[in-house]
């Protein structure tokens, strides 16, 4: 692909120069025209299932689309990511990536058949992420229409496990294992809903862990006195609820999952707690992290001081399931190519921390923001997840990813 043009400025004309540019208005022409097209593929990628662990329908549906989108190098590596790359003119393998993420939080058999009503679109999973994924293929399909030369290489990434106990297994094993992962120079991520004008360039960091008590169990009238890892938990999970955390670096602890016994008549044998902790701060994260194992092991020792361990004390197994490094992106030419494309649509960019895939680029000092796909969105991680495709809104927030993409990939305008 060649275009005889100049070469986009550099610098912070280099964005204006591109939305005023007739490339630039033919791509964002093409998103319109093919509106309809990209309404049809979040559709159909939403009604195919992938729940966690479970991505592999949905990624070879994906490898097939990038496959006609004319990517090359389109693979599935081991632990399941989707990859192509477009070609730039410089042949030097230095690579813009752009990244969604294939997986929902959703177990399998959940019903994710669309519902649509005007441009409201309902359905598990239909905003996180899969509207990332089609974001992606209709930004191709722009670029190509409008024969748009890039300096450099683009690579599409389609991740496994960025959600919940996926601990972002598929990004860490892309910058582990990938024969590109040395040739990024910056990902862009695209994830949802948030605002068209939020610029995603902190990661926040968290553990996540299992922590299960367990103790001898016995009859709820017979034993009555013996200790009690239901009460271990409750009492860990009350004081972990009272802890004092900042709210600049914003920093959380929360329980979000308890499972034990086996019946109302009998004391447990086993009772387990899931722990999110959250930081935008490495150093507070550590804190509390410390804290969190402290207050575990308190509750144990409070209970076996307080009640019976004649049949058996309290013991508890605390185990990490999900540890995702906090990270920042300083200000640069990505951070403010972003939001100089958000300032172009008339908002003002807001730049904020969450924890994405862009984290692993993070913490490897690789450039990473994680932005939004455009348009407007609610309900994530419930059954009554919405996503709102009026091109009214859509189209404006998705050429803030376009512009970014362009302007970090170097382009002929």
């Amino acid at each position: 692909m060649t275009q005889s043009m100049t070469l986009m400025p550099t610098g912070e004309n280099a964005v204006r120069a591109l939305l005023n540019s007739a490339l630039f208005n033919l791509a964002t022409d093409t998103l319109a025209a093919t509106h309809e097209r990209f309404i049809a593929e979040l559709v159909g990628l939403t009604e195919i299932a992938a729940p966690p662990f479970k991505e592999a329908q949905r990624a070879k549906a994906y490898r097939g689309l990038l496959e006609a989108c004319g990517l090359q190098d389109v693979e599935i590596d081991v632990i399941g990511n989707v990859t192509g790359i477009r070609r730039g003119n410089d042949g030097c393998g230095r690579l813009i990536a752009i990244s969604a993420h294939l997986d929902t939080v959703f177990p399998e058999g959940t019903d994710v058949t669309v519902r649509r009503e005007g441009y409201r679109l309902a359905a598990p999973g239909v905003g996180d992420n899969t509207r990332g994924l089609a974001t992606i293929l209709a930004f191709l399909r722009a670029l190509d229409a409008a024969g748009a030369a890039t300096r450099d290489d683009i690579l599409v990434l389609a991740t496994v496990g960025e959600e919940g106990e996926g601990d972002l297994r598929g990004m860490r094993h892309f910058f582990a294992e990938s024969r590109h992962r040395d040739c990024v120079a910056a990902l862009i991520c695209l994830d949802g809903p948030t605002p068209a004008n939020m610029i995603v360039s902190g990661g926040t960091g968290s553990k996540r862990y299992k922590v299960t008590f367990g103790g001898p169990g016995g009859h709820s009238f017979a034993d009555h006195g013996i200790v009690n890892p239901m009460i271990a938990a409750a009492r860990a999970v009350v004081d972990l609820g009272a802890l004092t955390l900042p709210d600049d670096p914003k920093t959380t602890c929360s329980t979000t999952v308890i499972n034990g016994g086996n019946s109302v008549n009998a004391i447990p044998a086993q009772v387990s707690v899931m722990v999110d902790l959250r930081s935008n701060s490495a150093d507070q994260l550590a804190e509390l992290d410390e804290r969190f194992h402290e207050i575990v092991q308190q509750s144990c020792t409070i209970e076996n001081d307080t009640r019976s361990i004649q049949k058996g004390a309290i013991v508890v197994d605390i185990v990490l399931i999900g540890d995702r490094p906090a990270g920042q992106t300083a200000d640069g030419e990505l951070t403010r190519n972003a939001a100089n494309a958000v300032e172009a649509i008339g908002l003002a960019p807001v730049f904020g921390s969450f924890s994405t895939d862009a984290n692993v680029a993070m913490t490897l000092g690789i450039p990473a923001v994680t932005l939004s796909w455009g348009g407007e969105g609610g309900g994530a991680h419930s059954l009554a997840e919405w996503t709102d495709v009026d091109p009214a809104t859509t189209l404006p927030g998705m050429s803030v990813g376009l512009a970014v993409l362009l302007a970090c990939a170097g382009t002929a305008i």
